[in-house]
């Protein structure tokens, strides 16, 4: 009897870790959701990918919302104008025609009037992501366009040294600044400076280098910088270029490969939390 009893246990043992083995994921393993805050819809002058190819693609990779850009702006316009079930949009304005317009946009009046009449549309949350290195931070257009964003409460998407931020926080002291790809190389020691001296400045991490080590280990001086600063950053893909697009996924899988290694609730801030915090609607 007890023989028989202890046979029946062991298989109803076998068949519950039978069961577990075929059951579906929990959806609390689903991979982390992802706001994209660093993402550019080039037309120039027609897009890499069609709209629909570039829905599904953040649908398959679990990307639910997405701070867009393009040059001209024709492909923001072309996001906006989808309103994609599931994609939350973050348009931002960027002042550039065409390409060379990067090495001489601070300069040029007529960069600031594209911006206002972009501005009408109604939508938009920011300006950028915009190129500035060092002193070409310093001109009167530059600074025009900081006092339009402060009052009209838009963010700046910065590609810019640590020199030329410093110099957009002194135009306005109001000044709310993503600041793209967190200074390339720049020492953490340095970003964390920055954080701590500009409350209103995030670091968007595309391109950012020394986050991970050997293996994809976070290392212990951005680790810290997170746990410290776990509402001061950002995700970003970047895709300036067609590469980026076509590597679009195993960027996100290398965020999450890194997030996964923080605490959940830092995990969480840092892949989406930021941006919707950020975002929200006004």
């Amino acid at each position: 009897m007890c023989i028989t009893r202890a046979s029946s246990w062991w298989r109803v043992a076998i068949a519950a870790v039978a069961l577990l083995a075929v059951a579906p994921a929990h959806a609390s393993e689903e991979p982390i959701e992802i706001f994209d805050a660093h993402l550019h819809y080039n037309w120039e002058p027609n897009p890499y990918y069609q709209v629909e190819e570039v829905l599904a693609l953040f649908k398959k990779h679990r990307v639910t919302g997405v701070l867009a850009t393009s040059r001209p702006n024709t492909g923001t316009h072309a996001l906006m104008d989808a309103k994609a079930d599931g994609l939350w949009v973050v348009p931002f304005i960027r002042p550039y025609r065409v390409r060379p317009d990067i090495q001489t946009w601070f300069n040029d009046p007529t960069i600031f009037d594209l911006v206002e009449d972009e501005f009408k549309r109604g939508y938009y949350r920011g300006i950028g992501e915009f190129h500035l290195s060092g002193k070409a931070a310093a001109t009167e257009w530059v600074k025009k366009a900081v006092d339009f964003a402060v009052a009209n409460d838009l963010y700046l998407h910065a590609h810019a040294d640590d020199e030329a931020v410093e110099i957009l926080m002194r135009h306005n002291g109001r000044a709310k600044i993503i600041w793209a790809h967190t200074g390339f190389s720049l020492a953490p020691s340095r970003v964390a400076s920055m954080l701590a001296t500009y409350p209103q400045l995030w670091g968007e991490l595309s391109y950012r280098g020394g986050i991970t080590g050997a293996g994809g280990q976070l290392t212990p001086e951005w680790r810290a910088m997170f746990e410290k600063y776990p509402d001061r950053f950002l995700l970003g893909s970047d895709t300036w270029i067609s590469e980026r697009w076509s590597s679009y996924g195993a960027i996100m899988a290398e965020y999450r490969g890194w997030l996964k290694q923080l605490p959940p609730a830092v995990a969480k801030q840092i892949a989406h939390g930021n941006a919707k915090r950020l975002f929200a609607a006004k």
